[in-house]
């Protein structure tokens, strides 16, 4: 039965909320209080301005990064479009890992990225399991709404 909340539902709804609580908290900071554009030249354009990538590429990335966190974390928070929001969360882990270890080949990602990884794998891994997510509401509601065929 698919509305029975399980142990593993709530591991699930555990990871998927800290995961949401983290990007959320650490966009949130970037676009209100920082400011994406400072974000940007501050983090991605100045740090890289000597490396192979293209100044365009770093500021769009930079400006980016923080509203994709922010979002993907509001959806992860609440349980809605989880597989777009894991998508674009995994993003930014590769993102970030890519210019870090193109800036710092022995950089050790393990105090940031590698928690955040693996929460998302958790909710990716156990993404049926997550009945305490608006998606997973959405869903028996809608098949409790359709004729039995």
């Amino acid at each position: 039965m698919h509305t029975i909340i399980t142990p593993r539902s709530w591991a699930v709804f555990v990871a998927r909320v800290i995961l949401g609580l983290i990007f959320f908290a650490a966009g949130f900071w970037k676009v209100f209080r920082l400011g994406a554009v400072e974000h940007a030249r501050s983090l991605f354009v100045e740090p890289y301005a000597t490396g192979p990538l293209p100044s365009w590429s770093l500021w769009f990335t930079g400006v980016t990064v923080p509203y994709v966190e922010m979002i993907g974390g509001a959806l992860m928070l609440s349980g809605w479009k989880r597989f777009a929001a894991a998508i674009g969360l995994g993003a930014v882990l590769m993102l970030v890992t890519f210019g870090h270890l193109l800036a710092e080949p022995l950089y050790a990602f393990n105090a940031h990225v590698i928690p955040r990884a693996l929460l998302l794998i958790v909710v990716l891994a156990m993404f049926d399991e997550d009945r305490l997510s608006l998606d997973s509401w959405l869903t028996w509601r809608r098949e409790a709404a359709s004729p039995a065929s």
